[in-house]
């Protein structure tokens, strides 16, 4: 047992040598987290559920087979044993004579479109999303909503006209919430564990909270606004702008609803009732996400409340509802070849097939509860009898798309047309060794994987403040993501090799610049 054990992890480096090397053929960075990927087999497949599973059995962490030799060839696939309407199929479409085809041409090498000097600062990486045109228009608008609330509802005599560099200073404050994730930005000011004196000085508390009251993106409804986030979508359609023409993506992408951490003190310490009243966001955030870089190039967001094709009629039916938030993520991506990878919830072959013809290709998990599956041959989404052996699959191909099932301690299907469905790949475990699979499969594990790990680093630092109102909780979002990206451009910039600030410091940098106290330096 001791030998074999020994032998085991003499195994591991090579493993991952190999893994890291397939990484770099996939044309996946490990840059963008400062450090050498682990193995491909990290849970590949985090938007999958047990249910998505055969059976208990089949989920088992038990090894089914011994592992081979490190690199040794994968054995050939076997396809499992099955009763089949064929002609049922065949008329469909769909057959098991597969032929190779080219993946889509991409030459567009991506990245930053502009060059930053390396003393480019935080604050100058962050007004590339969130110049002062935008803080300016905010000023404006937080005047103008103090004047008319103050005429309604009588004078404030304490209110003073709002300027630039207090409302720099205002969002500095917030911002600082996602770094010491304080459940109240007002724990600046206070004698506990988050105050800060330094920042603490440069505004009163008192001067925060009335500036806090008015804050307003879009101070009144016009008559021709219906959208429910009337008060934010201007600065979403900047943001947007801003994150087209600082950054061109890579081919591959990803579709999903990206992780945001809940502060740990606030769940450790909160009421049952006030746990679940935090939880019940009133909107869906989703986004689409360059898997090379990290770097988010759209944002969209679902409100879940109100009447029309957005509102609660259209949760209903959750498939449409999906494609729906697809088909406005990718409304920039036509003709240009690129690769989407979606989860569960999204793929389906009318997607697809409908973004084929606008030049966009598709790889996604399926599964028979979540997707939709209309078009697919049912004997392609029964489990049978008997469970096959780990790495074992079958495709059936139907024009460019492939509907691939493959088996690893449970079935896993897949819907491509990006991929050649005769090309092999390799899920790289540090235990079990290589488990063959389609390229489709391995694309999809170590794409999803990175994303997986995008959510791991840059969660944490979503800003902490939680307001009661929608579109302020819509908009805090959209900076913690606007810094975020600020942040990969840094990384990606000449800056970060003459000061290699980590994302947290890169945070206490960016809310020292806003706040006035540039001759500050970030601590550990």
């Amino acid at each position: 047992m001791a030998e074999g054990g020994g032998g085991a992890r003499r195994r591991a480096p090579a493993l991952l040598e190999a893994a890291r090397a397939r990484y770099e053929s996939l044309h996946i960075s490990d840059d963008v987290f400062g450090e050498s990927g682990p193995d491909s087999g990290g849970n590949p497949f985090y938007s999958t559920s047990a249910a998505s599973r055969s059976s208990s059995a089949a989920s088992s962490d038990e090894e089914r087979e011994p592992p081979g030799p490190a690199g040794a060839a994968p054995p050939p696939p076997r396809a499992p044993d099955a009763q089949e309407p064929e002609e049922d199929e065949a008329g469909a479409g769909w057959s098991a004579a597969l032929r190779d085809r080219p993946p889509p041409p991409f030459e567009d090498t991506g990245g930053p479109t502009r060059k930053m000097p390396p003393s480019a600062s935080a604050v100058d990486f962050f007004q590339l999303f969130v110049p002062d045109n935008v803080l300016k228009n905010m000023v404006v608008q937080t005047n103008m909503y103090a004047k008319k609330f103050q005429e309604r509802f009588g004078s404030d005599g304490a209110w003073v006209e709002v300027t630039l560099t207090e409302m720099k200073a205002f969002l500095g404050y917030m911002i600082s919430t996602s770094i010491s994730h304080c459940e109240s930005v007002l724990s600046i000011w206070s004698g506990g564990f988050y105050s800060n004196r330094s920042l603490a000085l440069v505004m009163s508390q008192a001067r925060f909270e009335k500036i806090l009251k008015y804050f307003h993106v879009v101070a009144f409804r016009s008559s021709q606004t219906t959208h429910g986030l009337y008060k934010v979508q201007p600065f979403l359609d900047s943001l947007q702008n801003s994150f087209d023409s600082a950054f061109r993506p890579s081919q591959t992408q990803v579709l999903h609803e990206p992780l945001i951490d809940e502060d740990p003190v606030f769940i450790a310490t909160c009421t049952e009732r006030e746990l679940r009243k935090r939880k019940k966001r009133k909107f869906s955030l989703w986004v689409r996400q360059c898997s090379s870089t990290g770097f988010i190039i759209q944002i969209y967001v679902h409100l879940k409340e109100g009447g029309g094709p957005d509102g609660l009629d259209a949760l209903k039916n959750k498939p449409q509802l999906h494609s729906m938030v697809a088909r406005s993520l990718c409304r920039n991506a036509a003709g240009k070849n690129y690769i989407i990878f979606t989860g569960p919830s999204i793929t389906s072959l009318t997607l697809f097939e409908e973004f084929e013809k606008q030049g966009i290709y598709c790889c996604g998990l399926l599964s028979v509860r979540k997707s939709d599956c209309t078009g697919l041959p049912l004997s392609m989404l029964t489990n049978p009898a008997t469970p096959p052996a780990r790495g074992q699959y079958q495709i059936k191909m139907k024009g460019n798309m492939s509907l691939i099932c493959w088996y690893n301690k449970g079935h896993f299907r897949f819907l491509t047309n990006a991929y050649s469905p005769v090309q092999q790949g390799v899920i790289i475990k540090r235990k079990s060794g290589e488990i063959p699979c389609p390229l489709a499969v391995e694309a999809f594990a170590a794409h999803l994987s990175y994303i997986c790990r995008y959510d791991d680093k840059y969660s944490k630092y979503f800003i902490s403040h939680k307001p009661n109102k929608t579109w302020q909780q819509v908009f805090w979002f959209a900076i913690s993501i606007a810094i975020n990206n600020a942040y990969i451009l840094y990384k990606m910039s000449d800056a970060y090799h003459v000061k290699r600030y980590s994302r947290a410091q890169f945070g206490e940098r960016l809310v020292r610049e806003l706040l006035g106290l540039e001759d500050a330096s970030p601590t550990h």
